[in-house]
């Protein structure tokens, strides 16, 4: 049986490659369900700091949901169709979004559809300059089902994404760069050794420091800014006990390089944790 995600790890960093080529890298149900599952073990694994997403094959990054097997639950009705096709994508771009390593899509090819909605989910993306990107869900006579309505014009900005929505056509990687789905587009083959060069560059700093910006800006940059800011103010209370923290600091004043240990490590008394969390139920309530 095909493995219908490979992964591969190398220098820290694991390489998720979406493994239907001869489908476009459709995302079918099995498919996200084991991306899913791989997420879950990287998240706990202490030797894995960052994630490169791929498609393989030359011709797609995803072409989107599998639509055979989607309109198969949509014969059998709305709760079906719901559970099995909209929960399940929405559980997949939630978790990249909020994943707390860094998730690099690199964009091979085609990007409609869900691999639109994915790429526009992930904290970073580098693209091809062969990739192709659409919103077609307008084409099934249905919305974006992954998040695209909500994503993406949050991305690009309201008119710039209904444009998009509504009339289904495609746009280049430049564009998707301008509307903030993308942050750079290479020349090919150049994809990946950028992708992993921008892990590379991630990777060196403090994990738990990585994690905590990725949650402060996935968490804070729906709220209010003043939500946004006690969210920030929570995420450095967890790093101000951490070894880290303190290691950083440290280097900085020798003027050496740090070393990170990569964990969670408190070296603080609990006191000084309770008084930074009273802190913050402080400033949530405007005291």
């Amino acid at each position: 049986m095909t493995e219908l995600v490979l992964s591969e790890t190398r220098d820290r960093v694991v390489i998720l490659t979406l493994n239907r080529p001869e489908k476009l890298n459709a995302l079918n149900y099995a498919l996200i369900d084991r991306l899913l599952s791989l997420l879950d073990l990287i998240e706990t694994d202490d030797g894995v700091r960052a994630v490169i997403l791929t498609g393989a094959g030359e011709r797609a990054f995803s072409a989107g949901a599998d639509i055979h097997e989607f309109s198969l639950s949509v014969a059998e009705g709305a709760d079906v169709a719901m559970r099995d096709f909209v929960t399940r994508g929405q559980r997949l771009t939630a978790r990249l979004e909020a994943f707390r390593k860094p998730v690099i899509a690199a964009v091979n090819g085609l990007a409609f559809g869900g691999g639109c909605e994915i790429t526009e989910a992930v904290p970073l993306a580098v693209a091809s300059d062969r990739a192709l990107f659409a919103k077609p869900e307008i084409n099934l006579a249905m919305p974006p089902t992954f998040g695209g309505t909500q994503r993406l014009p949050r991305l690009a900005g309201r008119k710039r994404a209904l444009e998009l929505l509504l009339t289904g056509e495609a746009f280049s990687p430049h564009r998707a760069v301008e509307f903030g789905i993308v942050n750079k587009v290479v020349p090919h083959a150049e994809l990946m050794p950028e992708a992993h060069d921008l892990a590379r560059r991630i990777i060196g700093h403090s994990p738990a420091a990585v994690a905590a910006i990725l949650t402060s800006v996935a968490r804070g940059i729906n709220h209010s800014i003043a939500e946004g800011l006690l969210v920030e103010a929570e995420q450095f209370a967890r790093m101000a006990p951490t070894t880290d923290l303190r290691e950083g600091l440290s280097a900085w004043i020798e003027r050496r390089k740090p070393t990170y240990d990569g964990t969670w490590t408190h070296v603080t008394r609990p006191a000084e944790t309770r008084r930074a969390a009273q802190q913050l139920d402080r400033m949530a309530s405007g005291g």
